[in-house]
């Protein structure tokens, strides 16, 4: 969600500041633009990075020999944070 608000944000900002041509006394709406435009590209890289993070996986693999039979026995876990796994 957060990459989407931040193309969002950014696309907004940009319209603002460079395609609307309206003057208002009290703000200055190229500058809003700006600010829109900076926080845009801030969330992109949180959610990038939380996305990185979220997606990572641990994997541990345990080989041993059944005394018994000989046979070579391998035991994989893998835990993955994420849900679509």
């Amino acid at each position: 969600m957060s990459l989407g608000f931040g193309i969002f944000l950014f696309a907004v900002g940009a319209i603002l500041a460079f395609a609307v041509n309206v003057s208002l006394e009290w703000i200055e709406l190229s500058t809003v633009g700006y600010i829109l435009m900076v926080a845009g590209v801030i969330m992109v890289v949180i959610g990038g990075v939380l996305l990185a993070r979220k997606r990572s996986a641990v994997t541990t693999q345990h080989s041993s020999v059944d005394p018994a039979s000989g046979e070579k026995v391998t035991r994989r876990e893998s835990i993955a944070s994420d849900p679509v796994e």
